[in-house]
């Protein structure tokens, strides 16, 4: 487990340095969580953790008299694991917030503890639509996307061009379960069909059997509901068996930038996937980028991206309200806009989504690359107001009870 004190500073006004008798302990505590070492690390893992620091550094400009303290884990992508980690982090620890998790099927067994504790967890790279669906709590925020965002543009768009029959290939376990689904209920309401689907387990290295009953189905599209080392695997495996010159369209329902690097524009191009963020957007992207690839060596993903943004907004929330007392800093956060390059404006909606654009994009060509990392052409912004699952349709107990 690392840990990492960083001071952080006071700014005259709305930003007053807290009381430290309103801060537990006198120090705000963040726990980063998530796979630090496997099939999910590139995508978030360790950059997750550094894009964390770079928060701090920058509140630390803003209020340097709060003290605030950094501690990570790596959960091996366990549910067991991960809700040890953070039981002990919210109770003897004295963690105030958690942050990242980048497992479905972790963030669900987070998200009851951070309940019973009143305690916040934001998610990043969490897909289950569970998470603000059934299972949602005031105090598990989704930072990033749900699986509903990633699917209902492409399945709409490549539907309506025809391509109607879908097989899909997902990961075993509740990420790549609601993903499908998600993109079944889709599929549907678009006048296509879901012809079958198989289930590979997390951190899969062999995908010919896989390959070859996506191939046999006769699908005009074949969905790959995995993301990290299992996409890149998976892609690579699928030209290697000469599918990329076949009639067969393959879709990455879940791609990151560092995907792209592991697997190569040769094997990538014309891959559409959906993003929340990209760092090649416009300047303040591009120099958040800059700052994270002198520490890291890489580009920053979404994921690693979203990090930054909800450490620094909740950091400003502790100092507005002069207290780390989980509800005063839910109230000022969900109140106040995002002011950042992540998600500029963005605001948290009733079932603890916050709701932001995404954007529609594809893997160049080879040729096409201008620059290192600058793997995306983006296709079409899709707007907030079209990315989410519209409230009235949301099975989160706290909009149903606000409803009623």
């Amino acid at each position: 487990m690392l840990k990492s004190t960083v001071g952080a500073f006071t700014l005259a006004a709305i930003l007053a340095g807290p009381a430290a008798a309103e801060i537990s302990g006198g120090v705000v505590k963040i726990g980063v969580i998530n796979d630090q070492s496997g099939p999910l690390s590139d995508l978030a893992g360790p950059g997750s953790v550094a894009a964390a620091k770079l928060a701090i550094e920058d509140f630390h400009k803003l209020s340097p008299s709060l003290k605030v303290e950094l501690v990570t884990a790596d959960h091996q992508n366990k549910p067991d694991i991960g809700a040890q980690i953070v039981r002990r982090w919210y109770g003897e620890d004295g963690v105030d917030m958690v942050a990242d998790v980048g497992n479905s099927a972790v963030a669900l067994a987070i998200q009851s503890i951070a309940r019973e504790k009143n305690k916040l967890v934001i998610y990043a790279a969490v897909g289950t639509g569970d998470i603000t669906g059934k299972q949602c709590s005031p105090t598990g925020l989704a930072w990033l996307h749900d699986n509903y965002n990633l699917v209902a543009g492409p399945v709409r768009k490549l539907a309506g061009q025809g391509l109607t029959s879908w097989f899909f290939i997902a990961a075993d376990y509740a990420f790549g379960r609601n993903m499908v689904a998600e993109s079944e209920r889709v599929l549907t309401s678009a006048g296509g069909k879901s012809v079958g689907a198989v289930f590979h387990p997390i951190g899969n290295a062999d995908y010919a059997s896989f390959l070859l009953q996506a191939q046999g189905s006769g699908a005009k599209v074949v969905a790959f509901a995995n993301a990290g080392e299992q996409l890149v695997t998976a892609m690579k495996q699928w030209n290697e068996f000469g599918m990329s010159s076949g009639p067969q369209k393959p879709v990455a329902l879940l791609m990151f930038l560092t995907d792209v690097h592991s697997m190569g524009l040769k094997t990538a191009q014309g891959l559409t996937t959906v993003t929340s963020w990209y760092w090649d957007l416009n300047d303040d992207t591009r120099a958040f980028a800059k700052r994270f690839f002198a520490v890291r060596g890489t580009m920053p993903t979404a994921p690693q991206a979203s990090v930054y943004s909800a450490v620094l907004h909740y950091l400003k929330a502790v100092a507005a309200v002069e207290s780390d007392d989980t509800d005063r800093v839910l109230a000022k956060m969900r109140a106040t806009p995002v002011d950042d390059f992540y998600a500029p404006g963005a605001m948290l909606r009733a079932d603890s989504k916050l709701v932001h654009d995404f954007y529609l994009v594809q893997a160049k060509a080879p040729a096409e690359l201008e620059k290192p990392w600058a793997y995306y052409k983006v296709v079409e912004k899709i707007p907030a107001a079209d990315a989410y699952r519209p409230l009235s349709e949301s099975e989160c107990p706290l909009v149903v009870a606000k409803a009623k």
